[in-house]
């Protein structure tokens, strides 16, 4: 299994803040006369881009929002999950106008090396992404490759550091600190409006293969803390150093918790609340969870999973209301 999504076979510590523990702007050097050349430090060495690239592929699978967010159109990118043009979801395409839709490269049965190789990139990033240190060393013979930061399981950058990571590689540093700094704003008003989800424990899962939960180093799990919430004690315990992982059936009382959000696939909402394990729990009987079922004319599903700079603002106007609702102590208003 590649890495679960949200909906199909997809897709460190506990926070209280906005942000998290590698939330801080990404190491890099740079010259003192401009934003090139600049040195950007990932999991295995340093990557130089020696002038602004012309030519940007993106192999993980969420920064061409970064990019396109920042006013640079990848040429391809690589799909992770909604078979969209472009691999860009309606919240990113905004941001193409007339620009070419890139090509979009899959990575179902690995990298394609000689793809990637035809497109001519002067610069590869894949920060969100599962690049191995083999991976990275064919990528870095075809053109400069950002690859995912150091102290961070693959697949758990945040969010911050996707958008100001990409910004120092196409030297744009400064405008992708105001676009974090604007979301974490929004963050800060979210829990300033609902101190009611202060410190509550809460949790985000998938009913993949049974109960796949999402650990602290998941980008999902962080929106939890960003809000307010608290993450259960013992969650990476349970799942390792993954960003996530199963739980057996034996351990089902850890979705327990204050809030829980679900992303059943498509007709998979009415499922879950009738398996006779969960149907038992306070989360269930108190109506203390949120469904956010498959459905990608319902942009709240696509975005969640995305998590960037793009797609937050959708995540901030309607997930956090399914919250408010879920811990308001009234199973009435939650559905």
């Amino acid at each position: 299994m590649r890495r679960p999504l949200v909906f199909l076979a997809v897709l460190l510590l506990a926070l209280t803040g906005c942000g998290s523990a590698n939330d801080d702007a990404p190491q890099v050097t740079g010259s003192q006369g401009g934003p090139f050349p600049v040195t950007i430090k990932n999991k295995y060495g340093d990557t130089v881009v020696g002038q602004a690239p012309q030519r940007v592929v993106t192999v993980g699978l969420v920064e061409q929002d970064a990019l396109l967010a920042l006013g640079v159109v990848p040429v391809a990118t690589t799909e992770w999950f909604g078979e969209k043009p472009g691999a860009l979801f309606p919240w990113a395409k905004a941001k193409l106008g007339d620009a070419a839709v890139p090509q979009v490269l899959s990575d179902k049965d690995g990298l394609q090396f000689e793809e990637i190789a035809a497109l001519r990139p002067d610069l590869i990033i894949g920060l969100y992404s599962g690049i191995s240190a083999d991976d990275y060393q064919k990528l870095s013979a075809i053109a400069p490759t950002v690859a995912q930061p150091a102290g961070v399981p693959d697949y758990g950058v945040s969010w911050q550091v996707v958008a100001r990571t990409v910004g120092q590689a196409v030297g744009k540093p400064g405008q992708a600190d105001e676009l974090v700094k604007g979301i974490e704003a929004r963050f800060a008003g979210v829990r300033q409006q609902h101190p009611e989800f202060q410190g509550k424990p809460a949790l985000m899962a998938t009913p993949y293969e049974g109960y796949f939960i999402y650990g602290t180093q998941d980008p999902r799990s962080r929106l939890l803390t960003d809000f307010g919430f608290t993450l259960p004690a013992g969650l990476d315990k349970a799942i390792g150093d993954k960003f996530g992982a199963n739980i057996s059936a034996e351990r089902i009382s850890l979705l327990d918790q204050q809030a829980l959000v679900w992303f059943p696939t498509k007709g998979g909402t009415a499922k879950l609340k009738a398996d006779p394990l969960y149907r038992n729990l306070k989360v269930r009987t108190q109506a203390r969870d949120v469904f956010v079922e498959e459905n990608y004319d319902d942009q709240l599903y696509g975005a969640t999973s995305f998590v960037s700079v793009l797609s937050l603002p959708i995540v901030l106007d309607q997930l956090v209301p399914k919250l408010a609702a879920a811990v308001d102590g009234n199973p009435a208003t939650n559905g």
